[in-house]
């Protein structure tokens, strides 16, 4: 199981949650005019779809935020190093128990459910597409596009599937685009970039460094420079990244074929990836591909909480 971010990183988003559903003056109108303030709850949390499971740490973390007396309780035969990530296909799979008062029981349902099904729905489409690559060497990655504050619980979901993480944001890689390279001519990419790549190196010899290309010709010149990690293949078709394949590993077998630090300089598939063409994408050979959609585009997965009579 990958490890969960720490409540410091995720407190701000539960408390934004919290807020907004229970309003400036914390009250839930229906909780507090039906159910008795001394009535104690248990509800049983059910995963009801084939997928896989995840953000189960982030329930008590909730149930901290509403009401201290909410208790999360494991189930036996289900406890949450077993089932979270992992892919279940029964509809009726129960995840864990909450008990406690019921009205901050109920106060809390929607919002831990929000968190579960969402992050749930990310482990699962990511699984998808790593499962769509198997026997392949390509990897599956996920991008920046993601929910704002939600990042580093997205990025979680994202390894929870069995896909890597991208760069977490601006400071720690660098990603040379397009509108970074406005004004710079094609014989001028390699000098320019050679630059770029000694001062990163200079600051931190470790930094990731990539550039993106969306012509088999910049690509040409990108694979001159020394200390490159990677060329993002941005929007390219099929025929034209296994010729940028043939070209990287071409390149690799020249003399001045050394291009990074570790040996090959890896390559990079990016633009419009879907569950029914990332497997010919990965045939080409390219060695990751980058999908927006496990983040921007995954559908919930459906998860519920059952209230004990």
């Amino acid at each position: 199981m990958h490890s969960f971010p720490p409540f410091e990183e995720v407190k701000e988003l539960i408390t934004l949650a919290r807020r907004e559903d229970l309003g400036a003056s914390s009250d839930d109108v229906t909780s507090r005019l039906l159910i008795p303030e001394e009535k104690v709850g248990v509800g049983t949390l059910v995963q009801r779809d084939v997928g896989i499971v995840c953000g189960l740490p982030i329930v008590e973390m909730v149930c901290r935020a509403y009401d201290e007396r909410l208790r999360v309780e494991q189930i036996p035969g289900f406890h949450l190093e077993i089932i979270e990530g992992r892919f279940s296909d029964s509809r009726t799979t129960p995840l864990m128990r909450v008990r406690g008062p019921l009205r901050a029981l109920l106060s809390a349902e929607r919002v831990m459910l929000n968190f579960l099904q969402h992050l749930s729905g990310v482990a699962t489409m990511t699984h998808r597409f790593v499962r769509r690559v198997e026997g392949t060497s390509a990897r599956i990655l996920d991008t920046r596009k993601t929910l704002p504050g939600w990042r580093a619980l997205e990025k979680y979901a994202v390894k929870s599937g069995g896909g890597m993480n991208h760069r977490l944001g601006l400071f720690d890689g660098v990603l040379i685009k397009d509108n970074h390279l406005t004004g710079v001519g094609l014989k001028d990419i390699a000098s320019f970039l050679g630059g770029v790549v000694s001062r990163s190196r200079a600051e931190d010899a470790k930094r990731f460094i990539e550039v993106e290309v969306d012509t088999l010709e910049q690509l040409r010149e990108v694979l001159k420079v020394d200390g490159v990690d990677a060329i993002l293949l941005d929007n390219m078709d099929c025929p034209k990244m296994t010729q940028a394949v043939e070209m990287r590993n071409n390149s690799h077998s020249t003399s001045s074929g050394q291009a990074n630090r570790k040996g090959k300089t890896a390559l990079e598939a990016s633009g419009g990836v879907t569950l029914d063409t990332v497997r010919a994408i990965a045939m080409t050979g390219v060695d990751r591909i980058s999908v927006g959609a496990l983040t921007h585009s995954a559908p919930a997965l459906d998860i519920g909480l059952d209230i004990e009579d």
